[in-house]
Protein backbone atom coordinates (compact mmCIF):
# COMPACT_ATOMS: atom_id res chain seq x y z
CA UNK A 1 0.00 0.00 0.00
CA UNK A 2 2.73 2.56 0.81
CA UNK A 3 4.83 1.70 -2.34
CA UNK A 4 1.10 2.27 -4.57
CA UNK A 5 0.76 5.53 -2.44
CA UNK A 6 4.86 6.36 -3.71
CA UNK A 7 3.74 5.67 -7.05
CA UNK A 8 0.96 7.95 -6.84
CA UNK A 9 2.73 10.98 -5.48
CA UNK A 10 5.22 10.26 -8.24
CA UNK A 11 3.05 10.37 -10.73
CA UNK A 12 2.13 13.68 -9.73
CA UNK A 13 4.89 15.19 -10.26
CA UNK A 14 5.51 13.97 -13.77
CA UNK A 15 4.00 16.45 -15.95
CA UNK A 16 5.94 19.23 -14.00
CA UNK A 17 9.12 17.01 -14.24
CA UNK A 18 8.36 16.75 -18.07
CA UNK A 19 8.12 20.36 -18.23
CA UNK A 20 11.31 21.47 -16.50
CA UNK A 21 13.45 18.97 -18.73
CA UNK A 22 11.37 20.40 -21.84
CA UNK A 23 12.18 23.94 -21.02
CA UNK A 24 15.77 23.15 -19.96
CA UNK A 25 16.58 21.04 -22.57
CA UNK A 26 15.29 23.46 -25.25
CA UNK A 27 17.61 26.37 -23.12
CA UNK A 28 20.34 24.31 -23.59
CA UNK A 29 19.73 23.58 -27.22
CA UNK A 30 19.58 27.42 -27.75
CA UNK A 31 22.88 28.13 -25.97
CA UNK A 32 25.06 25.34 -27.47
CA UNK A 33 23.53 24.33 -31.08
CA UNK A 34 25.49 26.01 -33.91
CA UNK A 35 23.61 28.93 -34.89
CA UNK A 36 22.39 29.31 -38.53
CA UNK A 37 23.27 31.84 -40.68
CA UNK A 38 20.37 31.15 -43.70
CA UNK A 39 17.23 29.69 -43.71
CA UNK A 40 16.99 27.52 -46.81
CA UNK A 41 13.23 27.48 -46.10
CA UNK A 42 12.76 30.83 -45.37
CA UNK A 43 15.34 32.18 -48.00
CA UNK A 44 16.33 34.63 -46.14
CA UNK A 45 19.85 35.28 -43.67
CA UNK A 46 19.15 34.87 -40.06
CA UNK A 47 20.05 37.37 -36.96
CA UNK A 48 23.06 36.55 -35.20
CA UNK A 49 24.05 37.65 -31.70
CA UNK A 50 24.24 41.60 -31.58
CA UNK A 51 27.01 43.66 -30.73
CA UNK A 52 27.53 44.48 -26.71
CA UNK A 53 28.56 47.81 -25.88
CA UNK A 54 27.20 49.97 -23.07
CA UNK A 55 25.46 52.36 -25.76
CA UNK A 56 23.64 50.02 -27.13
CA UNK A 57 22.53 48.11 -23.79
CA UNK A 58 21.57 51.98 -22.57
CA UNK A 59 19.47 52.92 -25.21
CA UNK A 60 17.99 49.38 -25.83
CA UNK A 61 19.03 48.49 -29.54
CA UNK A 62 20.54 45.16 -27.83
CA UNK A 63 17.26 44.17 -26.51
CA UNK A 64 15.42 44.97 -29.64
CA UNK A 65 18.43 43.00 -31.49
CA UNK A 66 18.57 39.72 -28.86
CA UNK A 67 14.75 39.40 -29.42
CA UNK A 68 15.32 39.25 -33.40
CA UNK A 69 18.49 36.86 -32.58
CA UNK A 70 16.30 34.78 -30.30
CA UNK A 71 13.40 34.30 -32.53
CA UNK A 72 15.50 33.57 -35.29
CA UNK A 73 18.00 31.01 -33.55
CA UNK A 74 14.95 29.21 -31.60
CA UNK A 75 15.61 25.54 -31.24
CA UNK A 76 13.79 23.67 -34.68
CA UNK A 77 12.28 27.02 -35.65
CA UNK A 78 11.10 25.84 -39.17
CA UNK A 79 9.07 23.07 -37.22
CA UNK A 80 7.68 25.17 -34.87
CA UNK A 81 6.84 27.93 -37.81
CA UNK A 82 4.90 24.82 -39.99
CA UNK A 83 3.37 24.02 -36.67
CA UNK A 84 2.14 27.26 -36.09
CA UNK A 85 0.51 27.68 -39.83
CA UNK A 86 -1.12 24.59 -40.32
CA UNK A 87 -2.32 24.43 -36.80
CA UNK A 88 -4.06 27.93 -37.80
CA UNK A 89 -5.28 26.30 -41.15
CA UNK A 90 -6.67 23.24 -39.06
CA UNK A 91 -8.67 25.99 -37.17
CA UNK A 92 -10.16 27.94 -39.35
CA UNK A 93 -7.22 30.85 -39.66
CA UNK A 94 -6.44 30.65 -43.46
CA UNK A 95 -3.98 33.05 -44.21
CA UNK A 96 -2.37 33.56 -40.51
CA UNK A 97 1.20 34.38 -41.96
CA UNK A 98 -0.69 36.78 -44.53
CA UNK A 99 -0.43 34.02 -47.21
CA UNK A 100 -3.62 32.37 -47.83
CA UNK A 101 -3.26 28.23 -48.66
CA UNK A 102 -5.29 27.52 -51.54
CA UNK A 103 -6.71 25.23 -53.94
CA UNK A 104 -4.33 23.79 -56.85
CA UNK A 105 -1.48 23.99 -54.30
CA UNK A 106 -1.07 27.56 -54.67
CA UNK A 107 0.05 29.76 -51.55
CA UNK A 108 -1.13 33.52 -52.61
CA UNK A 109 -0.57 36.47 -50.56
CA UNK A 110 -3.63 38.17 -48.78
CA UNK A 111 -4.11 41.57 -50.66
CA UNK A 112 -2.67 44.70 -49.90
CA UNK A 113 -4.75 47.18 -47.31
CA UNK A 114 -6.75 49.77 -48.90
CA UNK A 115 -4.60 52.33 -47.09
CA UNK A 116 -1.88 52.27 -49.47
CA UNK A 117 0.68 54.38 -51.14
CA UNK A 118 -0.83 53.47 -54.72
CA UNK A 119 -2.26 57.23 -55.58
CA UNK A 120 0.92 59.00 -54.27
CA UNK A 121 3.06 56.53 -56.21
CA UNK A 122 0.76 56.93 -59.26
CA UNK A 123 1.37 61.26 -59.21
CA UNK A 124 4.85 60.29 -59.07
CA UNK A 125 4.59 58.83 -62.18
CA UNK A 126 2.71 61.06 -63.77
CA UNK A 127 4.75 64.08 -62.70
CA UNK A 128 8.18 62.52 -63.73
CA UNK A 129 6.31 61.84 -67.20
CA UNK A 130 5.16 65.59 -67.46
CA UNK A 131 8.51 66.40 -66.79
CA UNK A 132 10.18 64.77 -69.46
CA UNK A 133 9.66 64.31 -72.86
CA UNK A 134 10.29 61.03 -73.56
CA UNK A 135 6.93 58.50 -74.19
CA UNK A 136 6.12 56.86 -70.89
CA UNK A 137 3.88 54.05 -70.49
CA UNK A 138 2.75 52.45 -67.44
CA UNK A 139 2.35 48.37 -66.78
CA UNK A 140 1.04 47.01 -63.37
CA UNK A 141 1.51 42.99 -63.36
CA UNK A 142 -2.67 42.35 -61.38
CA UNK A 143 -2.33 40.18 -58.05
CA UNK A 144 -2.61 36.11 -58.43
CA UNK A 145 -5.12 36.47 -56.21
CA UNK A 146 -7.45 38.33 -57.98
CA UNK A 147 -6.78 36.55 -61.64
CA UNK A 148 -6.75 32.97 -60.37
CA UNK A 149 -9.68 33.71 -57.58
CA UNK A 150 -11.26 30.48 -58.44
CA UNK A 151 -8.79 28.26 -55.89
CA UNK A 152 -8.98 31.14 -53.46
CA UNK A 153 -10.36 29.82 -50.29
CA UNK A 154 -13.87 30.47 -49.32
CA UNK A 155 -13.41 32.95 -46.78
CA UNK A 156 -11.23 35.76 -47.96
CA UNK A 157 -10.22 39.33 -47.84
CA UNK A 158 -11.57 41.70 -50.74
CA UNK A 159 -8.72 42.02 -53.79
CA UNK A 160 -9.14 45.65 -55.04
CA UNK A 161 -6.94 45.12 -58.46
CA UNK A 162 -10.43 46.40 -61.01
CA UNK A 163 -10.44 49.78 -58.32
CA UNK A 164 -6.38 50.01 -58.49
CA UNK A 165 -6.06 49.78 -61.78
CA UNK A 166 -9.46 52.07 -62.70
CA UNK A 167 -8.10 54.94 -60.43
CA UNK A 168 -4.28 54.06 -62.03
CA UNK A 169 -5.84 54.39 -65.62
CA UNK A 170 -7.98 57.46 -64.63
CA UNK A 171 -4.53 59.37 -63.49
CA UNK A 172 -2.33 58.04 -66.57
CA UNK A 173 -4.61 59.04 -69.27
CA UNK A 174 -5.38 62.09 -67.82
CA UNK A 175 -1.83 62.96 -67.75
CA UNK A 176 -0.83 61.17 -70.99
CA UNK A 177 0.97 58.73 -69.85
CA UNK A 178 -0.42 55.22 -71.68
CA UNK A 179 -1.65 52.79 -69.24
CA UNK A 180 -1.12 48.56 -71.14
CA UNK A 181 -3.95 46.94 -68.74
CA UNK A 182 -3.48 43.38 -68.12
CA UNK A 183 -6.46 42.26 -66.19
CA UNK A 184 -8.52 41.08 -69.47
CA UNK A 185 -5.54 39.10 -71.33
CA UNK A 186 -4.64 37.61 -68.10
CA UNK A 187 -7.89 36.25 -66.82
CA UNK A 188 -8.60 35.23 -70.14
CA UNK A 189 -5.65 33.50 -70.68
CA UNK A 190 -5.80 31.85 -66.87
CA UNK A 191 -9.14 30.31 -67.57
CA UNK A 192 -8.13 29.17 -71.00
CA UNK A 193 -5.60 26.87 -68.61
CA UNK A 194 -1.96 29.34 -68.88
CA UNK A 195 -0.45 29.05 -65.50
CA UNK A 196 0.80 32.98 -65.51
CA UNK A 197 1.82 33.08 -61.93
CA UNK A 198 3.82 30.60 -59.42
CA UNK A 199 1.94 28.84 -57.00
CA UNK A 200 4.90 29.64 -54.68
CA UNK A 201 5.71 33.04 -55.32
CA UNK A 202 4.42 36.27 -55.99
CA UNK A 203 5.71 36.92 -59.42
CA UNK A 204 4.63 35.97 -62.80
CA UNK A 205 5.78 32.92 -64.16
CA UNK A 206 7.83 33.41 -67.26
CA UNK A 207 4.10 32.72 -69.60
CA UNK A 208 2.82 34.99 -68.14
CA UNK A 209 5.83 37.38 -68.42
CA UNK A 210 5.53 36.70 -72.06
CA UNK A 211 1.56 37.34 -72.10
CA UNK A 212 2.75 40.80 -70.89
CA UNK A 213 5.42 41.28 -73.19
CA UNK A 214 3.14 40.52 -76.22
CA UNK A 215 0.40 43.33 -74.46
CA UNK A 216 3.38 45.93 -73.85
CA UNK A 217 4.62 45.36 -77.64
CA UNK A 218 1.18 45.83 -79.19
CA UNK A 219 1.10 49.10 -77.18
CA UNK A 220 4.64 50.36 -78.20
CA UNK A 221 4.21 49.07 -81.47
CA UNK A 222 6.79 46.40 -81.94
CA UNK A 223 6.28 43.38 -83.14
CA UNK A 224 6.59 40.44 -80.14
CA UNK A 225 9.08 37.42 -80.87
CA UNK A 226 7.04 34.27 -81.53
CA UNK A 227 6.74 31.38 -78.97
CA UNK A 228 8.32 29.39 -80.99
CA UNK A 229 11.36 31.26 -81.39
CA UNK A 230 12.61 30.73 -77.86
CA UNK A 231 14.34 27.42 -76.51
CA UNK A 232 12.15 26.94 -73.07
CA UNK A 233 13.97 24.59 -70.41
CA UNK A 234 12.22 23.76 -66.98
CA UNK A 235 13.52 23.59 -63.59
CA UNK A 236 12.04 21.84 -60.80
CA UNK A 237 11.70 22.37 -57.06
CA UNK A 238 11.27 26.46 -57.30
CA UNK A 239 10.38 27.49 -54.14
CA UNK A 240 9.13 31.05 -53.67
CA UNK A 241 8.59 33.89 -51.91
CA UNK A 242 5.15 32.77 -50.38
CA UNK A 243 6.22 29.12 -49.84
CA UNK A 244 9.03 30.76 -47.65
CA UNK A 245 6.64 33.28 -45.43
CA UNK A 246 3.88 30.85 -45.34
CA UNK A 247 5.28 28.25 -43.08
CA UNK A 248 3.43 25.26 -45.37
CA UNK A 249 6.30 23.40 -45.24
CA UNK A 250 4.73 20.32 -47.46
CA UNK A 251 3.69 22.24 -50.47
CA UNK A 252 4.59 21.27 -53.61
CA UNK A 253 7.42 22.71 -55.61
CA UNK A 254 7.25 24.69 -58.74
CA UNK A 255 8.91 24.58 -61.96
CA UNK A 256 10.95 27.45 -63.46
CA UNK A 257 11.13 27.63 -67.30
CA UNK A 258 13.86 29.76 -68.85
CA UNK A 259 12.58 30.62 -72.37
CA UNK A 260 16.02 32.12 -74.32
CA UNK A 261 16.20 33.31 -77.67
CA UNK A 262 18.92 31.28 -79.77
CA UNK A 263 19.81 33.99 -81.88
CA UNK A 264 21.02 35.84 -79.00
CA UNK A 265 23.91 34.28 -78.56
CA UNK A 266 27.11 35.35 -76.25
CA UNK A 267 28.37 37.24 -79.31
CA UNK A 268 25.66 39.83 -79.20
CA UNK A 269 24.43 39.78 -76.07
CA UNK A 270 25.91 41.80 -72.89
CA UNK A 271 24.53 42.48 -69.63
CA UNK A 272 26.19 45.35 -67.34
CA UNK A 273 25.10 45.51 -63.79
CA UNK A 274 26.21 48.55 -61.58
CA UNK A 275 25.73 48.91 -57.64
CA UNK A 276 27.04 52.24 -56.78
CA UNK A 277 30.47 52.27 -58.24
CA UNK A 278 31.13 48.80 -59.28
CA UNK A 279 30.23 47.62 -62.77
CA UNK A 280 30.46 44.01 -63.84
CA UNK A 281 29.96 42.91 -67.29
CA UNK A 282 28.40 39.58 -68.65
CA UNK A 283 27.69 37.55 -71.83
CA UNK A 284 24.17 36.16 -70.89
CA UNK A 285 20.89 37.51 -69.34
CA UNK A 286 20.50 34.15 -67.78
CA UNK A 287 22.85 33.57 -64.65
CA UNK A 288 22.05 29.51 -64.24
CA UNK A 289 23.96 29.64 -61.32
CA UNK A 290 21.13 30.78 -59.20
CA UNK A 291 19.35 27.48 -60.42
CA UNK A 292 21.29 25.24 -57.81
CA UNK A 293 20.28 27.71 -55.29
CA UNK A 294 17.65 27.69 -53.04
CA UNK A 295 15.86 30.79 -54.81
CA UNK A 296 15.67 29.97 -58.53
CA UNK A 297 14.20 33.39 -59.61
CA UNK A 298 17.33 35.44 -59.84
CA UNK A 299 18.30 32.97 -63.31
CA UNK A 300 16.52 36.13 -64.53
CA UNK A 301 19.17 38.79 -64.63
CA UNK A 302 20.73 38.07 -61.47
CA UNK A 303 18.20 39.21 -59.04
CA UNK A 304 17.79 42.72 -57.77
CA UNK A 305 20.16 45.65 -59.17
CA UNK A 306 19.95 49.36 -59.42
CA UNK A 307 21.55 49.64 -62.69
CA UNK A 308 20.93 46.93 -64.67
CA UNK A 309 22.28 47.23 -68.88
CA UNK A 310 20.96 44.77 -71.34
CA UNK A 311 22.67 44.96 -75.19
CA UNK A 312 22.60 43.45 -78.15
CA UNK A 313 23.69 44.30 -81.26
CA UNK A 314 21.28 42.57 -83.19
CA UNK A 315 18.51 44.27 -82.60
CA UNK A 316 16.84 46.63 -84.61
CA UNK A 317 15.47 49.24 -81.87
CA UNK A 318 17.15 51.92 -80.22
CA UNK A 319 17.47 52.32 -76.42
CA UNK A 320 14.36 51.76 -73.67
CA UNK A 321 14.21 52.85 -69.82
CA UNK A 322 12.50 50.74 -67.62
CA UNK A 323 11.70 51.95 -63.75
CA UNK A 324 10.52 48.64 -62.47
CA UNK A 325 10.37 45.91 -59.33
CA UNK A 326 11.34 42.34 -60.09
CA UNK A 327 8.50 41.61 -62.16
CA UNK A 328 10.58 43.04 -65.16
CA UNK A 329 13.57 40.43 -64.56
CA UNK A 330 11.69 37.98 -66.71
CA UNK A 331 10.06 40.27 -69.19
CA UNK A 332 13.22 42.65 -70.16
CA UNK A 333 15.10 39.44 -71.72
CA UNK A 334 12.07 39.60 -74.13
CA UNK A 335 12.24 43.56 -74.99
CA UNK A 336 16.13 42.58 -75.55
CA UNK A 337 14.55 41.21 -78.95
CA UNK A 338 13.45 44.37 -80.14
CA UNK A 339 15.84 47.10 -78.90
CA UNK A 340 19.22 47.66 -78.97
CA UNK A 341 19.46 48.64 -75.00
CA UNK A 342 17.28 47.91 -72.40
CA UNK A 343 18.01 49.85 -69.01
CA UNK A 344 16.52 49.22 -65.60
CA UNK A 345 16.34 51.31 -62.77
CA UNK A 346 15.30 49.70 -59.26
CA UNK A 347 14.48 52.38 -57.57
CA UNK A 348 14.67 50.75 -54.13
CA UNK A 349 18.66 50.75 -54.58
CA UNK A 350 19.39 53.50 -57.45
CA UNK A 351 19.84 56.72 -56.04
CA UNK A 352 20.85 59.54 -58.56
CA UNK A 353 18.45 60.91 -60.86
CA UNK A 354 16.81 59.58 -63.23
CA UNK A 355 16.29 62.31 -65.26
CA UNK A 356 20.19 62.64 -65.42
CA UNK A 357 20.09 59.32 -67.05
CA UNK A 358 17.09 59.88 -69.51
CA UNK A 359 19.37 62.92 -70.90
CA UNK A 360 22.05 60.65 -71.18
CA UNK A 361 20.50 57.72 -72.36
CA UNK A 362 18.13 59.29 -74.75
CA UNK A 363 15.78 56.12 -74.72
CA UNK A 364 12.92 56.57 -77.39
CA UNK A 365 10.43 55.15 -74.78
CA UNK A 366 10.06 54.76 -71.00
CA UNK A 367 8.17 51.69 -69.27
CA UNK A 368 7.67 51.76 -65.83
CA UNK A 369 6.48 48.44 -64.83
CA UNK A 370 5.68 47.11 -61.13
CA UNK A 371 3.43 44.46 -59.86
CA UNK A 372 0.36 46.10 -58.42
CA UNK A 373 0.91 44.93 -54.53
CA UNK A 374 4.66 46.59 -54.80
CA UNK A 375 3.09 49.76 -56.08
CA UNK A 376 1.02 49.98 -54.20
CA UNK A 377 2.89 49.45 -50.75
CA UNK A 378 6.64 51.05 -52.63
CA UNK A 379 8.25 54.17 -50.40
CA UNK A 380 10.94 55.06 -53.19
CA UNK A 381 9.57 55.92 -56.37
CA UNK A 382 8.14 59.07 -55.17
CA UNK A 383 11.67 60.08 -55.29
CA UNK A 384 11.40 59.20 -59.26
CA UNK A 385 12.84 62.56 -60.74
Amino acid sequence: MRFTDERSKFGRYVPAIFFLVFIYGLGAWFLFAPKLEYSSQEKRYLEQFPTVSVDTVASGEFGEDFEKFFADQFPARNFWVGTNAYYALDTGNNGANGVYKCGNDYLINKPVTTDNNLQKNVTAITNFAKATDVPVTAVFAPSTGYVTDDVLPTFHDKYNDDMYFDDAKKSFESAGVEFVDLRSRFKSEYKNGTQLYYKTDHHWTTSGAYTAYTELCAALGAKPTEKSGFDVKSYPDFYGTTYSTSGFWFNSSDNIEVWSNPKNAKQNIRVKITEGTNTTEYDSMYFYNHIKEDDKYPVFLDGNHALTEITNSKAKGGTILLIKDSFSHSLAPFLADNYSKVILVDMRYYKLSVSELVKKEKPEQIIVLYGIDNIATDTDIVWLS
